[in-house]
């Protein structure tokens, strides 16, 4: 019985032996770097080990068939092997760096961010309206960025060489259709939103995201405040006007309304416009917007609202006209936008949204009459998936609509001109990290516009590569594709869209507070509307057949930390550019271009006057205009652009500011362009006037009061 007994633990232990199976291999890295301390296991078992400083590891199981090998190490992704027990000899397991999302590269370029959820952020949220000069109106404040060109009687956003109407404006990316105030000629505009309600704003000065489309140099992306930290009433009482805004709370519901009301009589009566500008009726506007929030476990919806009523009575002075020339405009806009956001599993969301617009403009020239009603817009279906964090997938697709009438009448006749247009878009994006150090962005859209019965595909390429922790350098290339403007498709609808190309190479640095960027880029256009009279109108003969180019270089620098309470930027661009489009004769630099652009903004913080002091300086080289009077076509330049500007604000105490701000503090004189006589006088020469602005500096008196519940919220950042 004894032999027996032995026997068979003999045989129990040799099956065991027998049984067991030495799993061996090597751990390195994607350059075959070994990497030491890795763990090696086999899933649901302890059975394992430690790769050592060669990346080798052994161990022995008793496990048998299917089973899953776990290779995983601090700073990398891991790495699993299915299969047969037996088969794991001698394997060589290169583990892929993990991508990390605060530490890793990322796409910039062509691109600002302002928004504390971002790390690529050259702004602070809404810091940029505290720029001297800009008087609260962030797009001013967007002026003193690279890329952009001051240009003084508009107003709007010119971006590298491009008109204002090849930017777009989004909220919640939905299209703003009318983002700035009706005005009068030679006479700046203002955006339409407060800017209080953003907790971001994404600025591409080129090479955009195949989401967007219809602009042919920029898209402003605003991203309004999802949820509210709390409740509370802001106060203004200002030289030109006054507002109120209120934020309420319910839970995962808010509310947040502003209103405001704006004439300029009471500061036209002090300092009175001077130069080639007389006010009947000052301008007057009443404004008001509101964005109400709900926030679900899962979901989101925002909807966000806007009006704006103004009206002006003005006289110009015209060269061509003996007495000044009356103006008058009543303006309407009401806009509309919803926007909703579901999170699925598995890393799925679905963003659906629509906007739509009503603008009227009753327009009095003379005796000449302009009633212009436009209707538009904008639904769109986005979906997205998260496969890992190293490829994400957006796809979706849209419609836009445009409606506009207009009706002009004169002493004998009245004349109607208007379209009808509607325009489908679908677009795909995928965002790539091949690694910590090297990411891609691929992006397509098609666009079908049934006014010009015409489809265009629009590829979209971003690629960036870091090299070390502070600094990446990212390329960008992408067609974009837009309909003429309003003021051509009035008239003709046999057009095709316009085009322009985008190439960039961009560099930025970010550490410790510091931020420098430079982009070199070139634009190529095709395709540009030209037509044969002084202005569109029903009898021009209108092609596509104009063309042109824009090339340069942008720099950015910002320290906010190398001296104590002290914030400032600087950003100078360079800008080649010329084309043949509208009514010119030749290849030519428009008068909105001029070769060199440079900003300086800086805010200072005085403890012991509780004062936040601040300067900017604006320097634009001269504006390319045509002198009838000499040879060539827009080869003559006007004196440099320059602008020091000054603001203060005062903190009466924790919630209570006085804020006061002067532009062109040295009162120069600037001269954006010059307006010639249609005929030459009788000694052949053609006379002209000085395009200026109509007061050389503006001032600005404010009274700013938050009442919030934790009593230490105030209007600091929106000043």
């Amino acid at each position: 019985m004894k032999i027996i007994i032995n026997l068979v633990t003999f045989l129990l232990c040799t099956g065991a032996i027998f049984s067991q199976q030495t799993i061996t291999g090597k751990v390195t890295d994607a350059k075959n770097n070994p990497i030491e301390g890795a763990n090696i296991y086999l899933e649901g078992t302890y059975d394992g080990a430690s790769s050592d400083e060669n990346g080798n590891f052994s161990f022995e199981t008793t496990e048998e068939g299917l089973q899953t090998l776990i290779v995983s190490m601090l700073s990398y992704e891991s790495h699993y092997e299915a299969g047969d027990v037996s088969y794991f000899k001698d394997l060589h397991i290169k583990l892929l760096e993990s991508v990390n999302s605060l530490t890793g590269v990322t796409l910039t370029a062509g691109t600002f961010e302002a928004g504390d959820n971002s790390k690529v952020s050259v702004l602070k949220p809404l810091d940029i309206v505290t720029t001297a000069g800009a008087a609260g109106d962030f797009v001013a404040a967007l002026q003193t960025l690279p890329g952009t060109t001051t240009v003084n009687e508009d107003g709007r956003l010119f971006v590298r060489g491009g008109t204002a109407g090849e930017t777009q404006v989004f909220i919640d990316g939905l299209r703003v259709f009318q983002p700035f105030n009706a005005t009068a000629n030679n006479t700046p505009t203002r955006g339409r939103f407060s800017p209080f309600l953003f907790k971001g704003i994404s600025f591409s000065t080129g090479g955009y995201s195949a989401e967007y489309g219809q602009a042919l140099s920029s898209v402003l992306l605003l991203n309004t405040t999802d949820v509210p930290l709390q409740e509370k009433t802001d106060i203004s009482i200002m030289s030109v006007g006054g507002g109120i805004g209120h934020t309420e709370i319910w839970g995962d519901q808010s509310l947040s309304l502003n209103t405001s009301y704006m004439n300029l009589a009471p500061y036209e009566a002090l300092i009175p416009s001077t130069q080639g500008v007389r006010w009947k009726s000052p301008y007057e506007s009443l404004s008001g917007e509101a964005v109400f929030r709900s926030k679900g476990e899962k979901s989101m919806f925002k909807l966000y609202t806007g009006f704006n009523h103004a009206n002006l009575d003005i006289e110009q002075e015209d060269i061509n006209f003996d007495d000044y020339v009356r103006f008058r405009l009543k303006n309407n806009n009401l806009y509309f936008n919803s926007s909703y956001k579901y999170y699925f599993e598995n890393d799925w969301s679905l963003t659906s949204g629509a906007s739509i617009a009503w603008d009227t403009n009753d327009i009095d020239i003379q005796e000449n009459r302009v009633d212009a009603n436009e209707t538009s817009s904008h639904i769109k279906v986005k979906a997205r998936k998260n496969f890992s964090n190293r490829l994400d997938l957006s796809f979706g697709a849209e419609y836009f609509n445009t409606k506009y009438d207009e009706t002009y009448t004169d002493l004998n006749n009245e004349f109607y001109n208007g379209y009808n247009d509607g325009l489908w878009a679908a677009f795909a994006e995928s965002d790539i990290f091949l690694s910590n150090k090297f990411a891609m962005k691929l992006g397509v859209r098609g666009t079908q516009s049934s006014l010009l019965d015409e489809f265009k595909v629009s590829p979209r390429v971003s690629l960036a590569y870091k090299p070390g922790e502070e600094g990446q350098f990212s390329l960008a290339y992408g067609d974009f594709f837009q309909r003429p403007l309003t003021e051509v498709v009035k008239f003709s609808q046999d057009l095709q869209m316009e085009k322009a190309s985008h190439y960039i190479l961009n560099y930025q640095y970010i550490n410790n507070g510091k931020t420098f960027r430079t982009e070199l880029y070139y634009k190529n256009y095709d395709r540009l509307v030209k037509y044969d009279t002084d202005m569109p109108q029903f009898n021009s003969n209108f092609t596509n057949l104009g063309s042109g180019y824009a090339k340069g270089i942008d720099i950015f620098w910002r320290d906010s930390k190398s001296i104590e309470n002290l914030d400032y930027w600087a950003s100078y661009s360079y800008l080649d550019t010329e084309r043949n489009y509208q009514n010119f004769s030749g290849k030519a630099a428009p008068n909105f271009a001029p070769k060199h652009n440079l900003s300086v903004v800086t805010k200072y913080w005085v403890n012991k006057l509780r004062s936040q002091v601040g300067f900017s300086y604006s320097y634009g080289s001269g504006r390319p205009y045509n002198n009838p009077n000499s040879s060539g076509f827009m080869q003559e330049r006007t004196k440099s652009y320059n602008n020091l500007s000054f603001n203060w604000a005062y903190l009466i105490d924790q919630q209570k500011i006085l804020y006061f701000s002067v532009s062109n503090l040295l009162g120069i004189n600037n001269v954006s362009d010059y307006q010639y006589a249609n005929t030459p006088n009788g000694d052949g020469i053609y006379d002209r006037r000085a395009i200026t602005p109509p007061a050389d500096s503006f001032f600005f008196v404010g009274f700013f009061w938050t009442i919030s519940s934790d009593g230490k919220s105030n209007q600091l950042d929106n000043l």
